[in-house]
């Protein structure tokens, strides 16, 4: 490795001057490159370089931008755009510990091993990567820079009683958002910092938070490199990241890298948690505090040389081994993926037919997916770039690039929407770079840039007017001082104090916006509070005054007034006898509250009367031993009782019993006792809400649509639901008892003259089919016997199935003989029996069930 000698490893913490040692040394030198790790970095230090040596000595050369002026002396470049056949005095890469980074770490790795100046050449990063370059580079130096400022360790502490000049770090949008929109709220705003924004917007919003305009900045680790800000502390909300594989744990290292923001220069910085985080581990702060983390055990490695004889060779040598032990394959990139998707279309493998197409196919592959989602349609473009490359002489058509870019430049949308656009001019721009892919690559260069501008401003509007409210500390101040706060709540229920939104007034419940849920603040709560006092004394006074239709009761069990819930059902005594509870609020003084409990009380017993009036009935009636019993059991079962629990009592009825609880409305069916009234679908809805409220479960379960009888049966429906809404599970079906009476009379009927099929009747009655009219009959108690002639189920009545209507009345003995049961009663003395004619139906009817 040539002027391995020459290389100087300059290592140590955050906030060490290295990147400042590097710029000083590159001036010394007649000529220079230094190679940066994002373009954010990369334009600071540029404009740090051109101020010293000027403009027009200086070239700043990005992924997506190039500066290039006639006799540049130095270049500023991020790592991945160094142009390393300009030979150069003074060479430097800086945060070389990248090397372990697995998605760019293959670059920084080819820099470490074959970048070099002609006098010097120096890395800078940290101390965890001295062993391995102690191995692969033997004659290297090292130079060990001690942190300017301490670090300490300041434990953990709420957003809100975060101190001034902090930056709260996260790692997802959702979170980055959610943060910033709380501190809108409580300290007047955040500047908002996310690796998906573009630079120049990047720099706005540090621009925002340098100027003093907000006190706190939100931000994912993109702040970890390239970011020199005045912070004086850092709060970690969240200790584990995606990584693009899996949710893992940051390290020590990684913890340290983002920490060591906090305190520039000589002034001293602190970092610690948030409660939603957790606490930071003893042994993570100890580590960050004293700079001391496990060293790196191997960095990424990819060919560097390629061979372009075919694409076949080319994807080979992309797979090559690494050389020594300490180096380990990078994963495949975004270039190599690309590259793989494209060699396996036809159209693109026919055209990479020689060396020169393929390092092409190559170059176009090496185009940056800024959206970092390696989607198809990223391919896709690929695809077509290429295309247009090799088969319309080797430039991109003018009209083409010209729709694209018109497509994209608008400033219309919400923050995720420009920072996609965003990411698309991005790409755009890196390709008119590519001065040899354009007519006009400067008015390309020139137009890309302009439309990245307006976006990326609209962009940094849209973030300044969501996270930044300078009216807050107007707001902040009324709380403090005691004065009435200015209050407006909107129709749909939306408070507005000062002019600030803090949340919604539901029913007499206050509810904050989801930021406000996560990261609640008592003072803005009890400036909530104090504003609302008057407002929720006159929605009470509406309630009491209000009629009865302005109530109702959802499927939650939830009473409404006017729409909003203020109270719910919950079980009392007995199903007939729920109770109202208040959703709770703090903003209901204890006599409202009384009168409000009181309104909903009465309006509720009006409730019950009119959905169970015939169950109330039933408590109340003047009834005698067994018909008050079963009237007792009537109204717990809220209207319907298998009769097989009721034999005794019936048993022990009189004719002035049955007479009593006819005129009550009770039917004493053979299969089910029950109150016919609440067979009506309004009482079957009422019955189903009171038994889940006495149950004690959250939702009520669906009831068969009104005027059905029969439906098919719901497998989730909790156990005794429909027994307890007047309907019965035969089979497949629940049918309401007064059809299940009918249909069982019916079977008796014919079960009379011996083994029987399920005639239409039957089915018209149940609403089913025949093989569903079997699983019905079984459940009443029938066998199943030898299917007749026709081949159709034949079905006989269980032992003592044909017992007497009544009780009381022992039935005669049979003769054996099936009709002997069913002979027609003779007509009563005196009256003439009415001639039917013999061959109208009802003769043949009758002929018929007569027949043996």
């Amino acid at each position: 490795m040539r002027n391995a000698d020459r290389l100087t490893a300059v290592l140590g913490p955050t906030n060490t001057g290295k990147t400042h040692l590097a710029v000083e040394r590159m001036l010394g030198h007649r000529t220079g490159m230094i190679g940066l790790p994002l373009r954010l970095l990369a334009r600071e230090i540029y404009d740090r370089v051109a101020s010293r040596a000027g403009r027009g000595a200086v070239a700043l050369i990005t992924g997506e931008e190039k500066r290039v002026p006639a006799r540049p002396r130095y270049y500023v470049c991020t790592v991945e755009a160094m142009p390393l056949d300009r030979r150069v005095d003074f060479l430097a890469i800086d945060e070389i510990q990248l090397c372990a980074d697995a998605e760019r770490g293959h670059v920084f790795t080819d820099r470490l091993l074959h970048a070099r100046g002609r006098a010097e050449t120096m890395v800078l990063g940290a101390e965890t990567i001295r062993p391995l370059i102690r191995r692969l580079v033997p004659e290297a130096t090292f130079i060990k820079r001690p942190r300017l400022s301490k670090l300490a360790y300041a434990g953990t502490r709420a957003l809100g009683r975060l101190p001034p000049r902090s930056a709260v770090v996260a790692f997802s949008a959702a979170d980055v958002y959610g943060i910033a929109e709380y501190m809108r709220r409580q300290r007047g705003g955040a500047a908002v910092v996310l690796g998906a924004l573009s630079p120049r917007t990047r720099n706005a919003q540090v621009a925002l938070y340098q100027a003093g305009e907000v006190d706190y900045m939100v931000a994912t680790d993109a702040i970890g490199m390239g970011l020199n800000m005045d912070v004086n502390h850092v709060a970690f909300a969240a200790l584990r990241k995606f990584d693009g594989h899996g949710d893992r744990a940051l390290t020590a290292a990684e913890l340290a890298q983002i920490a060591g923001r906090a305190g520039r220069h000589m002034n001293d910085g602190s970092f610690g948690a948030t409660p939603e985080s957790g606490p930071i581990p003893p042994e993570v702060i100890e580590a960050v505090e004293s700079h001391r983390f496990p060293p790196l055990r191997r960095i990424f490695w990819r060919n560097g040389q390629l061979r372009f004889a075919s694409l076949k060779t080319l994807l080979a040598s992309l797979d090559a081994a690494p050389p020594a032990p300490d180096l380990l394959r990078a994963p495949e990139a975004t270039d190599h993926l690309a590259l793989a998707a494209l060699a396996r279309d036809e159209r693109i493998a026919r055209l990479a037919a020689n060396p020169d197409a393929v390092r092409l196919l190559w170059e176009v592959c090496r185009i940056p997916d800024y959206r970092k989602i390696m989607s198809d349609a990223h391919v896709r473009l690929l695809a077509r770039i290429y295309r247009h490359l090799m088969e319309d002489g080797g430039r991109l058509p003018d009209d083409w690039v010209a729709s694209v870019l018109a497509r994209l430049d608008r400033t219309d949308g919400d923050i995720d929407t420009l920072a996609t656009r965003i990411a698309h001019v991005r790409t755009w721009t890196y390709v008119s770079n590519r001065a040899d892919w354009l007519a006009d690559a400067a008015h390309w260069r020139d137009r890309a840039r302009a439309v990245e501008d307006r976006l990326s401003d609209a962009l940094h509007d849209r973030l300044t007017q969501r996270f930044i409210d300078r009216r807050t500390a107007v707001l902040m101040r009324g709380m403090k001082g005691g004065g009435r706060l200015a209050t407006v709540i909107e129709d749909d229920g939306a408070v507005a104090v000062e002019g600030h939104f803090i949340g919604r007034l539901d029913g007499f419940r206050f509810v904050a916006d989801a930021a406000e849920a996560r990261y609640a603040d008592r003072a803005l709560w009890n400036a909530a509070k104090r504003a609302l006092a008057d407002v929720i004394r006159r929605r009470a006074e509406a309630l009491v005054g209000d009629p009865d239709d302005a109530f109702a009761i959802d499927g939650r069990a939830r009473v409404r007034w006017r729409g909003a819930p203020v109270a719910r059902l919950v079980a009392g005594p007995s199903p007939l006898a729920p109770r109202i509870a208040l959703v709770p609020s703090e903003l209901l003084a204890a006599p409202t509250r009384a009168r409000i409990e009181t309104r909903l009380a009465r309006w509720l017993a009006g409730w019950i009367e009119a959905a169970a009036g015939p169950l109330r009935a039933l408590a109340t009636a003047e009834l005698r031993g067994a018909a008050r019993g079963i009237a007792y059991q009537i109204g717990c079962a809220l209207g319907t009782v298998p009769r097989r629990g009721l034999e005794g009592l019936l048993g022990a009825l009189d004719a002035d019993d049955r007479k009593a609880l006819a005129r009550l409305g009770v039917r004493l069916g053979r299969e089910s006792v029950f109150q016919r009234d609440m067979l009506k679908p309004r009482q079957v809805a009422a019955r189903a809400l009171l038994w889940t409220v006495h149950g004690g479960r959250a939702r009520v379960p669906p009831v068969p649509p009104a005027g059905r009888v029969s439906v098919a049966a719901d497998a989730a429906a909790p156990e005794g639901f429909y027994d307890a809404i007047g309907y019965r599970r035969l089979g497949p079906l629940a049918l309401r008892v007064d059809i299940v009476e009918r249909i069982a009379a019916e079977a008796r009927r014919l079960s009379r003259a011996g083994p029987f099929a399920a005639t239409p009747m039957l089915g018209g009655l149940a609403g089913c089919s025949a093989e569903a009219m079997g699983a019905l009959l079984v459940d009443l108690g029938y066998h199943r016997a030898r299917p007749g002639e026709d081949g159709a189920p034949r079905f006989v009545a269980p032992p003592g199935a044909a017992r007497p209507r009544s009780p009381r009345k022992p039935a005669k003995a049979s003769d054996g003989n099936p009709r002997s049961q069913s002979k027609p009663k003779p007509p009563a003395r005196g009256k003439r029996r009415a001639r039917v004619d013999p061959a109208s139906p009802f003769a043949k009817l009758a002929a018929l069930r007569s027949a043996p």
